[in-house]
């Protein structure tokens, strides 16, 4: 959960050294981006995006193996200038389900692996629907 919380955080900031620093040197995606690829990836989204709010709404621990787990964690995306007023209209937002796979070297998780995709609300998780249902004030 710290994990995905500083990620969120760095996405927030449009850190992407932040994020980056959380990536394997061996890192690579469902769709084959290597991490060079990812940085990229990410450095469109932010020239793309004016702001990004990412609210993390649950992680699940699928297994763990140490120095090696994996987790599968949601979240929901929207845009910075729709915080502001997302208690006054009922906003729209991306949400996704992440699959990663962690290593951990030197006493510090990092994601060697990911997947995603969009998830509509009534496929979330019981526990993100609850947490999402509390942020947005539904």
């Amino acid at each position: 959960m710290e994990l995905m919380g500083r990620i969120g955080e760095y996405a927030e900031k449009k850190d992407v050294n932040g994020l980056m620093a959380n990536l394997a040197e061996d890192y690579h995606d469902f769709e084959g981006r290597s991490l060079k690829e990812t940085e990229d990836m990410i450095r469109g989204y932010f020239n793309q995006f004016k702001g990004i709010v990412v609210n993390v709404l649950s992680t699940r621990i699928e297994e763990i193996k140490t120095p090696e787990a994996t987790i599968q964690t949601e979240v929901a995306l929207s845009s910075g200038a729709a915080k502001v007023f997302r208690k006054f209209i009922r906003l729209s937002t991306d949400n996704y389900r992440l699959k990663l796979k962690l290593r951990k070297a030197a006493g510090v998780w990092k994601i060697s692996y990911a997947e995603w995709r969009p998830v509509s609300f009534d496929e979330l998780f019981p526990e993100s629907i609850s947490i999402f249902r509390k942020i947005f004030k539904m």
